[in-house]
């Protein structure tokens, strides 16, 4: 896992490789995307409904020197049905270990399978972990969905000083800024070549930023929507 510079006080340019906002094809699904940077932990959305119903969703999670992971979520008749989370966690002197969690829940939301690996030892789950992880799947839906609402979305690229490509094959020459950034950043961005996610939208031949999520070389591969749940 490469190594990730998550700022959690810039905002910066760029332009988007994920989802865009909701489109809907003939069989009625709509897909959002999303993030947000919370102290030294920064997370990349993604949700899908079917009508207006729940389907999928994802999240990366990178902490920094604290670890990352990420997770795919499925629901079924608008009930939370699995979710498997993988990545690696801070554990004391050692550093960072792996870790797993697959769950299962019927149409009630009790949990009738999981399993919970961490350092290659298996653990039980608690049921406030068990609420908490229901309840970050349904943040997910949430956040997006307002985010949408908004008017942005989460968009990756690589900025070369002159241009922004982004993820999904689009460039762009302008870029503009909904928050002033810090010289340092400046400076990078005029010498480096630059990976970013960040929330922003797009207009024409325009790049509008409004949140940077994450910054770092342009050796930094695109960070694709996680799936782990077999279908």
């Amino acid at each position: 896992m490469k190594k990730l510079l998550v700022p959690s006080l810039i905002a910066f340019l760029l332009a988007g490789c994920s989802s865009s906002l909701p489109t809907a094809n003939l069989e009625q699904f709509s897909n959002y995307t999303g993030g947000q940077t919370i102290g030294d932990a920064t997370s990349l959305y993604w949700y899908t409904e079917r009508l207006t119903f729940p389907h999928t969703a994802a999240d990366y999670v990178s902490a920094g020197d604290y670890g990352w992971y990420q997770s795919d979520y499925r629901w079924e008749n608008g009930n939370l049905r699995e979710l498997i989370r993988e990545g690696q966690q801070l554990k004391d002197s050692q550093g960072l270990v792996p870790y797993r969690i697959h769950v299962r829940f019927n149409k009630e939301g009790e949990a009738i399978y999981q399993q919970y690996r961490f350092d290659e030892k298996i653990l039980p789950l608690t049921s406030d972990k068990l609420a908490w992880l229901k309840q970050e799947a349904v943040n997910i839906s949430q956040r997006t969905k307002e985010q949408s609402n908004s008017g942005i979305r989460l968009i990756q690229g690589y900025w070369d000083g002159s241009s922004f490509d982004t993820c999904a094959g689009q460039s762009y020459q302008q870029v503009e800024f909904n928050e002033t950034l810090p010289s340092f950043v400046v400076n990078r961005l005029s010498s480096i070549d630059s990976y970013a996610a960040f929330l922003g939208t797009t207009r024409a031949n325009n790049v509008v930023v409004n949140q940077l999520l994450m910054l770092d070389d342009d050796s930094h591969d695109c960070i694709e929507r996680p799936s782990l749940i077999e279908e």
